[in-house]
């Protein structure tokens, strides 16, 4: 970094190769135009070479984020605007996180050729966890990869012949008795509360190789109530929004599990749908396995949200509101 005019600092980065400076600049120089937002600085590309102006601790920050960035591009990971906001935030807030630990090992790639890897620190931590332990609890905010990630990890195992069937169910807590009304045959009735694991199942296997794999009895998408009295050897099972389970309803399906399986439970403790004075599953099993040996609670975070920015700054204010909100005493009084 060298001084220049007018009391600011100057840095330059030498990139390899016009296709390695695609992946760092963005599509007509929008990563560029995102970073000089966020630090205050000016960036220029000259051909293959960066020239970066402003503030020297900004310049010299903003310099060592290029220099990760191009570790991350060289190991042939694509950059992507949702994943330069989060090394931009690390960076921010003088994370010493490794972007090339974060955005390094494949979880699988997609029928459609697109890699699926941890894009987060708390989500490469869920990712190990799950290979590591034989049973997980993955709990966080709306938009973190819960779910999407398990699923990825179980095709991944599938895959790799170590479990021999992908079991995936929720409670379809909001049709309660009423799912006898709803039209059509059962599948019918269920899908709709199912339908974020299809999705994810859809995404990463395509559909004609999810319904082959559903027709041979290989993968199995179901409601919880239709785990009771099954032993679910040699499967990866994956329980999504645990938060809307009873206690009974836990108990019975962590009593599922056998040999040569393993198990993700994922939950939102903020977003519980049970009716009023019912207890949450997931908020009980919390106490009950903690400290457990083999078992792993991974807590994700608003900073792990990886769907649109503004999900990040919802999350957040509605955690700041709750923290502020007046709670009500055993009276009923508001303190």
């Amino acid at each position: 970094m060298s001084p220049a005019a007018g009391g600011q600092a100057e840095a330059r980065v030498i990139v390899a190769d016009n296709e390695e400076a695609l992946n760092l600049f963005g599509r007509y120089d929008q990563h560029l135009r995102l970073i000089e937002e966020n630090f205050g600085v000016r960036v220029l590309a000259r051909g293959e070479e960066l020239s970066i102006t402003g503030p020297g601790e900004e310049v010299e920050r903003v310099a060592g984020l290029f220099r990760r960035l191009l570790e991350v591009s060289r190991a042939g990971t694509p950059i992507s605007s949702q994943e330069l906001r989060y090394a931009i935030r690390l960076a921010k807030e003088n994370s010493a996180a490794d972007l090339g630990d974060v955005f390094g090992d494949i979880i699988v790639v997609t029928h459609r050729g697109k890699p699926i890897r941890a894009k987060t620190s708390g989500q490469r931590v869920y990712a190990e966890a799950i290979q590591a332990r034989g049973l997980v609890f993955g709990i966080g905010p709306a938009g973190t990869g819960k779910t999407y990630l398990a699923v990825a990890m179980a095709v991944a195992a599938f895959k790799r012949r170590e479990v021999n069937r992908i079991i995936l169910t929720r409670p379809a807590v909001e049709a309660g008795e009423r799912l006898g009304f709803l039209p059509g045959a059962l599948e019918d009735k269920v899908h709709p509360y199912l339908r974020p694991i299809y999705d994810a199942l859809y995404d990463v296997l395509g559909l004609e190789s999810f319904q082959k794999y559903m027709e041979r009895g290989s993968i199995e998408v179901a409601p919880l109530a239709y785990m009771r009295g099954r032993t679910l050897d040699d499967s990866f099972v994956l329980l999504d929004e645990a938060q809307n389970t009873t206690p009974e309803q836990m108990k019975m399906f962590l009593t599922r599990l056998g040999l040569g399986s393993r198990a993700v439970v994922t939950g939102d403790i903020t977003q519980v749908d049970l009716p009023r004075g019912r207890w949450s599953g997931l908020e009980e099993v919390r106490r009950v396995l903690r400290g457990v040996e083999g078992i792993e609670f991974v807590y994700l975070t608003e900073r792990d949200v990886v769907r649109h920015e503004l999900v990040q700054k919802i999350i957040k204010a509605y955690e700041e509101y709750d923290q502020a909100r007046p709670t009500a005493n055993a009276g009923g009084e508001v303190e």
